[in-house]
Parts: structure tokens; sequence; C-alpha cells
């Protein structure tokens, strides 16, 4: 039978970095990564936008800022080290409005706090040298934003965690977690390996440790192991549009609108691709299945689970009117036109064409709030305290895959005392 020191559930970004730097630190235990796909970073990871972020929007102290300003810089480093392309094309965050001045002056500031490299405030003439198609009263210009293929990432982590000796199984759902009753002469304590992970194919496999990974699905796993299933994830989807190949060169880098303070949606921005194309988006609209990535794709199950939860309906009626707005323009082309044309004029609704689309995993608490931070926790009970739930790992956790790897390890570590 396959046994596990450790087995982390769930092969996305943070998932397979996370397994990389355990493998990496205790090389003479074996570890195991466990995967519902066939492939690797299939869902966040493999349909994010591909930013490098710098740290510039997260709450200071907060384990975003200090997690995503570790991660690019690690995130950079690794490339370098690994030969994985990337561009560091910067990023304006413009302000087209008057009121949105003393936010962005606040936003600066914010950056500088978190250590954000290289940030400086910019007016409209140099708004125009960098990005000659773009009207914007004032900037907030950081060039160590830059862009990469996260899918290439995660697969290289991969690479890294199998040729240290971990196993990567694939096709492999988890749907069962529970304690092994027998006793064995493996160990005087009993069993060496007491926790069983079952399969929606009845397949297991025996471990002393559990970290889920799970994104879309952490709630679930939570639950599934007996631990609390609070926060909820609800899941949102976002659509982008892409220019149309002969209009990509209206846009050099990251362009991006002053956030709105009440949501961690970043609002529609212009973000360029490695492959050359130029992303623009996403939009923020409910899913009504957890990877629903077309619009009328649709879960029962997922569909009931979010609209029975209290934490949606309190979220919805304070924030109906935004919600309604984002729903409207998921419909209508034009409607999403006309907010690029705040910051591009000559963007029309002939360049652009409908594009891929994401779905986030939005942890919800009960009281209807956004879950804007990191969440780890266990349980209590046989399972429950062999197991670390990384709950909530919200953007940017691409960027900040190797510094929450390391965090997880020390957990691990820690709680589970490798």
């Amino acid at each position: 039978r396959s046994t596990f020191d450790v087995a982390v559930v769930g092969a996305g970004i943070v998932g397979l970095a996370s397994a990389r730097e355990l493998v990496r630190r205790h090389p003479a235990l074996a570890f195991a990564v466990l995967e519902k796909e066939k492939e690797l970073a299939h869902h966040q990871s493999g349909h994010n936008s591909g930013v490098i972020h710098s740290g510039i929007y997260y709450k200071p102290g907060s384990l975003k800022a200090k997690l995503c300003v570790q991660g690019a810089a690690l995130c950079y480093e690794y490339c370098d080290q690994k030969g994985i392309p990337y561009k560091q094309c910067g990023k304006l965050i413009v302000a087209v409005e008057q009121d949105e001045i003393p936010r962005l002056k606040a936003l600066y500031e914010r950056g500088l706090q978190n250590n954000v490299r290289g940030l400086k405030l910019i007016g409209a003439k140099e708004i125009q040298a960098k990005e000659p198609f773009c009207r914007g009263l004032m900037a907030l210009d950081s060039p160590y934003t830059g862009i990469v293929n996260y899918k290439q990432v995660a697969q290289s982590y991969a690479e890294d965690f199998q040729e240290a000796g971990g196993t990567i199984l694939t096709d492999f759902e988890v749907t069962n977690m529970e304690m092994a009753k027998e006793s064995s002469s493996e160990s005087e304590d009993g069993l060496k390996y007491p926790v069983i992970v079952r399969n929606s194919k009845g397949e297991e496999i025996y471990c002393r440790h559990l970290v889920t990974c799970a994104g879309l699905y952490s709630d679930r796993l939570s639950e599934i192991s007996g631990c609390s299933p609070e926060p909820r994830i609800v899941p949102f989807r976002g659509d982008y549009l892409v220019l149309k190949p002969e209009k990509c060169y209206m846009v050099k880098g990251n362009i991006y609108p002053v956030p709105n303070p009440q949501f961690p949606f970043l609002g529609f921005h212009f973000t360029p691709r490695m492959d050359g194309s130029i992303w623009l988006g996403p939009n923020a609209v409910l899913a009504f299945k957890r990877e629903g990535y077309k619009l009328f794709d649709f879960s029962t199950a997922d569909f009931l689970d979010a609209v029975t939860y209290s934490g949606l309906w309190k979220l919805v009626l304070r924030n109906l009117s935004y919600g309604l707005s984002e729903m409207y323009r998921a419909c209508f082309l034009s409607a999403q036109v006309k907010q690029l044309q705040k910051f591009i004029p000559e963007v029309t609704i002939n360049d652009v064409l409908r594009g891929p689309s994401g779905v986030r995993a939005q942890a919800l608490d009960s009281d209807g709030n956004l879950v804007d931070d990191f969440v780890f926790d266990g349980g209590s009970g046989d399972i429950g305290s062999r197991i670390l739930h990384v709950r909530n790992a919200p953007s940017p956790a691409a960027t900040s895959s190797l510094a929450i790897a390391k965090m997880i390890a020390d957990e691990v570590k820690r709680r589970f005392e490798l």
C-alpha cells in the first residue's frame, strides 16, 4: 500500500510550491501531492492574469503584504535560475478623476510602507511617455511589476518536487479521510501512518499528516476532515476580453484603475501576456459552478451551496448596485468597453473579442465579509490535529507562492513536529 509522511492535497501553484519546500527541507521523509484533475495547475493557477504583483495594495503588516513583497523577489530569482521567461514590463495605476487622486496618494504611501521597490507618482505627461495611448491625471508607477506564465512556473515546481523524490498522484479526487482503526506492529505506538485518504474511485493512501491547498474546494475538504466549514468559499467568475492582435500596440505594460477600497477585486485592467496578447478585465460575477468557466456553466450542488449561505446574502444586499452593474457589464460588451475607454479612449467595440475566464475562490464569513488575508487552520480530534488546511490563499497567491510555501513548511514543522 502507498504510505507517506505528508500528503499535500491540491496541485495548484500553492500546493506544488509547498510540497517542493517540504521535500527540500525533509529529504528523508516521503511526500505525495494528490490532485483530482489529470493535469497540474488546472484551475486558478492556470486561469489567472499572469501578473507578478509588487505588493502595493495590501494592508501594511498583513500576511498578504509581507508575502507578496517577499514572493515577488523569490519568483524573479526562481525564474532566472530555471530559465523561465518573464517580462518586467511595469504597471501604472491611473487616476482618471480628481476624486481618485487622494486614494492614489494613499496607495503610494501604503506601497512605501510595504517596502515596494521603485514606486513613484507621475503626472499626465509622464503617463503618456510610458503609455502613449493612455490618458490620466496622475499615476502610480510600479516598475518592478511583471508578467509570467504561472502554469509553467507551477510545472517547474512539480519537476523539482519529483526530482527530490516526491510522488504526484493525478486523477485522485479526495472524497474521504478517516483514522485507521486497527493497530499494527509497524510502530510501538500503533499505526505509523494512521490517516487513510480515499478518492472517488475507492483507492486509498495512508499518511501521517495532511496539508490541504484545495482552492475552490478548501471549505469542503475541511468539512470532510471534520474541521470548521468557515470561512466558506463563494466562487466569482472573472471574464476577460482580449484586444485584437492588430491593436496590441496600444498597450505596453499593465494599466490598472485606482481600486475601489470596498472590494478586493482590482477592477478592469489592461494586462500584457507572455504570448504577446493583451487581456482586458476581468469583471467579477457570482459563478453558479465552482469550476464554471463558461457563462452558462451550472452545478445544482454549487448553486444551492452558495445561495443557502447567509453570508452571501449579507454581501449581496450590502453591495446590490455594484453587483448589478457587474452583471450588466458581463452581458454587454459595450459596457465593458466604456470602462476601458476611460484609460485608452481609442479602444472601440470593434477592437475587442471575448476572451478566457477564471474563477476566484473568494472566502466569505457568515457576516458577509470578504476574507481578505490568508487563513490557515487545523482542527481538533485525531484527524483534525494531523491536518493543516490552507483555507484562503487569495490573489496574489501565485506571486507569493514561494514565500507562502516557506510559511506553510514552518507551520507544518511546528504543528507536526517533523
